[in-house]
């Protein structure tokens, strides 16, 4: 990115200059790593403060898992789900996320004063006989923060086919296309981040493909997030339960955040905190000039 690297949202600008840490919070029953452990209203506003307490910078709400297999549930489910926990959240003083792809759920969550629209559609899903997309959500609203994220397939679907070949260009390509929509209607680029879509339609090879070319992902003048947390890929790699991917989930974060992402999204705050730590000394220690 060119410049001091912000990311403008809804009620703050973020200063990427620093990585930030997005903390997950799934209020769904069948998450593929934490599903029904904040499914109660009560529990997911107890965890939103939690991974506040633990380092996270920003809260990411989902009320649908997108797993691969996933059933979808009604937008009427997802907004019950939901809204309690980003009212409470947006009171917390930080910025808030939701994650989904429904132009309703959007534009509920924006009026009552989201700051990000994280959206593994990047914006075109339509619902079935309309017109309205995430797309014209976003592009009507002031300043609204957004992630595009590459999906290949659906969520039913995308590890039934996955990508063929090497994945970078067209995950660029297609991300550069979606980042140009939303220019091209009046958003502004300091709005917008891009995110590879880790584990969403790709291979374990092609995931890590990613993660070590990264840094063309960066020169595209878009802000990176990340998305390792827990993945399968990194199971396929230590061969553990998604419980138990902690170390490796902030191995990931660590390297993508080396190869230039200026967010990560992650389950495990604690863990991701001391891995950044560790890389901002390395950085700091390293003689300029």
């Amino acid at each position: 990115m060119q410049g001091t690297p912000i990311w403008q949202t809804s009620r703050f600008d973020i200063d990427l200059a620093r990585p930030r840490i997005m903390g997950i919070v799934n209020v769904t029953p069948d998450s593929f790593s934490d599903g029904g452990l904040h499914a109660r209203t009560d529990l997911a506003l107890r965890h939103c403060e939690r991974l506040l307490q633990e380092g996270a910078d920003i809260l990411d709400i989902g009320g649908e898992s997108t797993r691969p297999g996933a059933i979808a549930v009604s937008e009427s489910e997802e907004l019950a789900r939901v809204l309690p926990v980003v009212r409470h959240a947006l009171t917390l003083g930080v910025p808030v996320s939701v994650d989904t792809y429904k132009p309703a759920v959007m534009q509920a969550v924006l009026d009552l004063g989201v700051d990000i629209i994280n959206d593994v559609w990047a914006l075109r899903w339509r619902a079935p006989g309309s017109s309205w997309s995430g797309e014209d959500v976003v592009t009507g609203h002031a300043r609204c923060g957004v992630c595009l994220m590459h999906m290949h397939g659906d969520p039913q679907t995308m590890q039934v086919s996955p990508m063929e070949g090497d994945v970078l260009l067209p995950v660029a390509e297609f991300l550069t296309k979606r980042c140009a929509s939303l220019v091209e209607r009046g958003v502004q680029a300091s709005r917008i981040c891009i995110d590879p879509g880790i584990g969403f339609g790709k291979t374990v090879v092609q995931n890590f493909s990613l993660l070590a070319r990264q840094a063309t992902l960066c020169d595209g003048g878009f802000a990176v997030l990340a998305g390792w947390s827990r993945k399968s890929s990194l199971g396929a790699v230590i061969g553990a339960a998604a419980k138990d991917r902690v170390v490796a989930s902030a191995a990931a974060a660590l390297l993508a955040v080396h190869n230039g992402a200026r967010i990560v999204r992650v389950h495990d705050v604690p863990a991701t905190v001391q891995a950044l730590q560790v890389l901002a000394a390395m950085q700091r220690a390293v003689p300029q000039g």
